[in-house]
């Protein structure tokens, strides 16, 4: 994937551990997997806290330099695109698109300074869904963040189920957030995609999370491997 393709956007630890119904015991024991981190701060925050964690995403091939001109090219765009759909945002925890900015630029500010380390350290990997770099097993639990069924329009049903069974393949537990689409409406691949876990003899539930800023979008899907 070229760089002009990847809208670089950033999340804290704190948001993903709202999003995954994450506990401290979590992070601190389980060896986690984040897939399509991007230049969140998830990664750099875990290995702060003496946890095991790998996130992979294209964006890795890249270096910090052209990272930091990308997220300098497209975030003017991306504000003006949450200012034109304000209306499709739930302005609690965050008041404004100002706090918003705020957030996601600490996040990835964060990120950058972790980066070059964290690459040394095979904490980031150039890598993407379906297919990840992985043995069997090499993983207690697999998140992914806003990139299936967020992007619906883009990743088919059966892509959906080939990247799933994939995060499964390599991680005992899988977590997906959020399950609405880019137009903050569900994903019309969720109940197919259950269906067919389900079939398959995984255990597949829907939980609420505290965490809404898209509206209708507070749920996510776990799977677990029996």
């Amino acid at each position: 994937m070229k760089l002009e393709n990847i809208v670089p956007w950033g999340r804290s630890m704190k948001e993903y551990m709202t999003m995954f119904n994450l506990s401290k015991e979590d992070i601190k024991s389980k060896k986690i997997l984040g897939c399509g981190d991007g230049p969140s701060s998830f990664n750099t925050e875990v290995d702060m806290e003496r946890g095991k964690v790998v996130s992979i995403d294209p964006l890795y091939a890249y270096s910090k330099k052209e990272i930091m001109q990308r997220i300098d090219d497209v975030t003017d765009d991306v504000m003006a695109q949450v200012k034109a759909n304000m209306d499709k945002f739930v302005w609690k925890n965050i008041p404004d698109p100002e706090a918003l900015l705020d957030m996601r630029i600490e996040a990835m500010m964060e990120f950058l300074m972790d980066y070059e380390e964290g690459q040394e350290e095979g904490r980031y990997v150039n890598a993407s869904l379906p297919n990840l770099p992985f043995e069997d097993n090499s993983f207690d639990l697999a998140l992914s963040s806003h990139l299936l069924f967020l992007y619906s329009d883009h990743l088919d049903e059966a892509f959906h189920k080939e990247a799933i069974e994939e995060m499964l393949r390599v991680s005992k537990e899988v977590r997906i957030f959020p399950l609405v689409t880019l137009q903050s409406e569900s994903s019309p691949y969720v109940t197919p995609v259950m269906a067919y876990l389900q079939e398959k003899g995984y255990d597949v539930s829907l939980e609420k999370t505290a965490y809404e800023f898209q509206k209708g979008g507070d749920t996510m899907m776990r799977i677990v491997r029996k």
